[in-house]
């Protein structure tokens, strides 16, 4: 008889007050903060929940290290959302100005930035769905309940500022991550 645990299950538990449903592929977590809805692989993976845990389980061999790496993946993914919707999701960004003064502000689901590099006319990105931007000084913080929405808010808003045509060496003005998107701690 062997000893070695059995790979293919993962069981994760949920934070209270979070639900998970699976429906045509897709997964919606219900939680206190929102919801999450994203494309689930149910042609692979199995969820059931019960009991305040889900367990996932995988219809793929078990030996395979792909296999292995896509149960890991989503069981970090459910840890994620089961976060989010209960603590929330923050990230923050440092404005650097060195040759223009920049004016960062929020307009609606829109963050402006004005004077970039002396430019004539203002940079915009869009926020993503359930994402809120808050501008103090030259820190702007992101917060949310997705994580993955969070983080993509902050990789739009350093790609809106990144800098062409001039050397980067010199010209090191823009927006930049320097606390990447994690759950907020308990409190």
């Amino acid at each position: 008889m062997s000893t070695e645990p059995d790979r293919r299950h993962e069981t994760i538990a949920l934070p209270k007050g979070v639900s998970l449903k699976v429906e045509a592929g897709r997964l919606r977590a219900k939680g206190p903060l929102g919801t999450v809805e994203r494309p689930f692989p149910s042609d692979v993976i199995d969820l059931s929940v019960a009991g305040g845990s889900a367990t996932l389980e995988l219809r793929l061999p078990a030996h395979r290290k792909k296999s292995q790496a896509l149960l890991k993946t989503w069981a970090a993914h459910l840890r994620n959302i089961g976060g989010g919707l209960t603590r929330g999701v923050e990230a923050r960004m440092k404005v650097v100005a060195a040759h223009f003064p920049m004016k960062v502000q929020v307009r609606g689901e829109e963050l402006v930035i004005e004077n970039f590099l002396g430019e004539k006319y203002p940079r915009t990105t869009r926020l993503s769905p359930g994402t809120k931007a808050q501008v103090e000084g030259d820190i702007v913080t992101l917060s949310g309940h997705d994580l993955e929405q969070v983080g993509q808010s902050a990789a739009n808003i350093e790609r809106v500022t990144r800098i062409r045509d001039y050397d980067p060496r010199v010209f090191q003005d823009g927006i930049y991550l320097i606390e990447r998107a994690h759950l907020k701690e308990a409190s």
